[in-house]
């Protein structure tokens, strides 16, 4: 069998999900002919075949993490040399039980007492999840139990709790919010834009993309990249916004290029098409990549103020709120005012207070305008 194993889908990326199946065994494919869709840091690749030739064999099922350099799928025919991108599979560990295990780079070794194949890794997942290897029957090559074996016997013992392997965006959320918590030193800023005498028919998002481009326009030290390694930071010209979007398969954060260029119908079109690829799981990679500040308008759903998080090497994010009506006093009477909540995250590193407060007073000022 010819061994097609997953390649890099981009920028060193280590694993990524089956979404879907184009193939199954038995078909015959040609070069180029798409197998399966993958999701990876949160975008949707297409992975083509390599050859011209017949499924043997597919290595995972629709929701399985398969790492980079793992089998993805098989054909019929004799084994390839390693190395290429169809390579021969690491057969190493056809054991007798019994025998004392030892580990040699990622070949399968033997542990007393066992019956079943497994490396160190998958053994070690196991025991964290909770999960007796020694009861799965292993569906890699030569009957290895592998990580994913392990993960779908979690996932399914629903016994005392719904088990659930995170995967997809959400774990591309899970690794980006912890090395933000590793990296930034955040503060967070909060004030009320009063928005009272905005003249009918305006864009609340589209308001608050213009807002930021005004407030970058001001202060430019948050539409900035950050480096702590090399104590560098790089102010940008041109404002590429990150919007955050929730999704039943997690956040995702597209950009929106150039919004100090662009009019508003050009950003609603812009934010049209991004909401749809979202529900679509759709987005293009590159449409993932460059954000100079991030806009999160989860006053959409619920809550006033928060302390977004940022995500390196940018150095702020800002964050709307639910608007809400309340009264103030002027000249000694009671007024009505509608008030959108603001907050403002920043990474002080590299920002001042200073920075961020002009920044907050140029984000209101934008706010409170009547109009665009």
């Amino acid at each position: 069998m010819k061994y097609f194993k997953l390649p890099d889908l981009g920028e060193g990326l280590p694993e990524a999900e089956i979404v879907e199946w184009h193939v199954k065994a038995g078909d015959e494919v040609e070069v180029d002919q798409v197998l399966a869709s993958m999701e990876t840091a949160k975008a949707i690749v297409d992975v083509p075949s390599p050859l011209k030739g017949k499924i043997a064999k597919l290595f995972g099922d629709v929701g399985d993490v398969i790492h980079t350099g793992s089998p993805l799928v098989g054909f019929e025919g004799e084994e390839e040399d390693a190395g290429t991108v169809v390579g021969k599979v690491d057969t190493h560990g056809a054991v007798a039980s019994g025998e004392d295990s030892f580990v040699a780079g990622n070949s399968v070794a033997p542990v007393v007492g066992s019956r079943i194949q497994a490396l160190p890794a998958t053994r070690l997942l196991a025991k964290k999840l909770g999960v007796d290897i020694e009861e799965l029957k292993g569906s890699g090559h030569g009957g290895v139990v592998t990580d994913a074996d392990v993960q779908k016997a979690f996932e399914a013992d629903d016994s005392l709790s719904k088990n659930e392997i995170i995967k997809g965006a959400r774990r591309a959320m899970t690794d980006a919010m912890r090395h933000a918590f590793e990296t930034v030193v955040p503060v967070t800023l909060a004030d009320d834009a009063d928005v009272s005498n905005w003249e009918p028919g305006q864009d609340p998002t589209v308001r608050l993309i213009k807002a930021m481009s005004d407030a970058c326009a001001a202060e430019p030290a948050l539409n900035a990249h950050f480096n702590a390694d090399t104590y560098s930071r790089r102010l940008f010209d041109k404002v590429d916004l990150g919007i955050a979007v929730d999704s039943p398969h997690g956040l995702y954060v597209p950009v929106l290029r150039d919004i100090g260029s662009r009019d508003a119908k050009s950003l609603r079109e812009g934010l049209d098409k991004m909401i749809k690829d979202v529900r679509d799981r759709r987005v293009p990679q590159e449409e993932l990549k460059g954000a100079t500040i991030t806009l999160s308008n989860f006053g959409a759903i619920a809550g006033r103020y928060a302390n977004p998080i940022i995500t390196p090497p940018q150095v702020a994010i800002v964050g709307a709120g639910r608007s809400y009506e309340t009264a103030v006093l002027k000249e000694g009477q009671l007024v009505a005012k509608k008030m959108l909540p603001l907050s403002v995250t920043m990474d002080h590193q590299a920002c001042t207070g200073g920075e961020a407060a002009r920044f907050l007073k140029a984000l209101k000022a934008s706010l409170e305008k009547p109009s665009l």
